[in-house]
């Protein structure tokens, strides 16, 4: 019996020491030091043997199962060693290849007009103002001294969702909207951004979807001078320190007096050129006076307060700013367009 279990570790060893894998190295740990491996077999014999035999074979039986244990956690640590060392072989990074270009996007045009005209704005003291783009038809039209069946209101072919509900066509509703909120006390300095619908065609010039910026100041003693102050501010902020502006009168209903605002063209400098159609000017908005009606509807003495608006596309600015032909590239997501706007490192 002795002379087996020296055997079994010789065996099992010299197979341990052989092993080339893990799964290997574990079927043979099974094998020898299992339930019902050989050794486990040699000890069942033990009751055969002499009471003072008996303990001599336990001991060398324990000492054969420690110098295989011991054996095989050997090998292991050594074939898991050598396993790492094959994948870090295989991952091997080259720290000197140049690394791979990052594409980094940009904001999209109009992104950057808006927020340019928010900026020039803000730091006149404006506010910036929002509201629902799903409006309700006495704000949309209504409090802006456009009653039902008002012939203006054909200029803006309307999405109705119910007789009472639309999608609203401008943004000066916010405006109705803040002034009410005021409930006809103290002055009101802001901006309206955000997207309004109107029933188009799209083709080149026109989008059933686009953006608007409206302004609004309303306190006491706004005079018409203010409002070409400002507009004057904005346009050469925005075309350039060279431009000059030109009030024009015109008709809106929420305003009286009303005028469209035109910019001296930039590319032939006022004197006529196709951009222009040859008249040196270019119409970037319509203004006004805020109308004595609209001023009471929201609560506010007409008497003491007077106030302008104004409303511009951001779209438009965008197209003569940088050069834009069409304004469905602002909307079709072609990427070679966009990145003509990606930000320059």
């Amino acid at each position: 019996m002795q002379e087996r279990l020296k055997e079994l570790q010789a065996e099992a060893i010299q197979k341990v020491t052989q092993a080339v894998g893990l799964k290997e190295l574990n079927d043979i740990r099974v094998a020898y030091l299992g339930k019902k491996g050989p050794i486990t077999e040699v000890l069942r014999g033990m009751g055969k043997l002499s009471a003072e035999e008996r303990p001599v074979m336990g001991a060398l039986a324990n000492e054969v199962r420690e110098a295989i244990s011991t054996k095989i956690e050997e090998k292991q640590s050594e074939l898991e060693e050598a396993a790492v060392q094959a994948k870090l072989a295989a991952e091997t990074i080259d720290v000197t290849l140049p690394g791979r270009p990052v594409k980094v996007g940009s904001h999209h045009p109009l992104t950057k007009i808006i927020e340019e005209i928010e900026d020039l704005f803000i730091g006149m003291g404006y506010e910036i103002a929002e509201g629902p783009e799903v409006e309700q038809d006495y704000y949309n039209f209504e409090a802006l001294n456009l009653p039902k069946g008002h012939p203006a209101r054909d200029m803006q072919d309307s999405f109705y969702i119910t007789e009472e509900i639309l999608l609203r066509t401008h943004t000066s509703p916010v405006q109705a909207r803040t002034m009410e909120k005021h409930q006809g006390k103290g002055p009101i300095k802001i901006i309206c951004p955000g997207k309004v619908y109107r029933r188009d065609n799209d083709d080149a010039t026109h989008s059933h979807q686009f953006m608007q910026i409206e302004g609004l100041v309303v306190g006491e003693n706004i005079r018409m001078s203010d409002l070409k102050g400002t507009l004057e501010v904005f346009a050469k902020k925005m075309f350039g320190a060279d431009r000059e502006i030109r009030l024009r009168p015109s008709f809106f209903p929420f305003t009286e007096p009303s005028v469209e605002m035109d910019i001296s063209c930039k590319m032939c400098g006022g004197h006529g050129c196709s951009v222009c159609k040859h008249t040196g000017w270019i119409e970037i908005l319509g203004a006004g006076m805020v109308h004595p009606n609209v001023l009471e509807m929201a609560g506010y003495d007409a008497k003491k307060y007077s106030g302008f608006a104004f409303g511009m596309g951001p779209e438009r600015i965008a197209m003569l700013k940088y050069g834009i032909d069409d304004i469905r590239h602002f909307y079709t997501d072609d990427v070679r367009f966009l990145k003509q706007f990606a930000v320059e490192e």
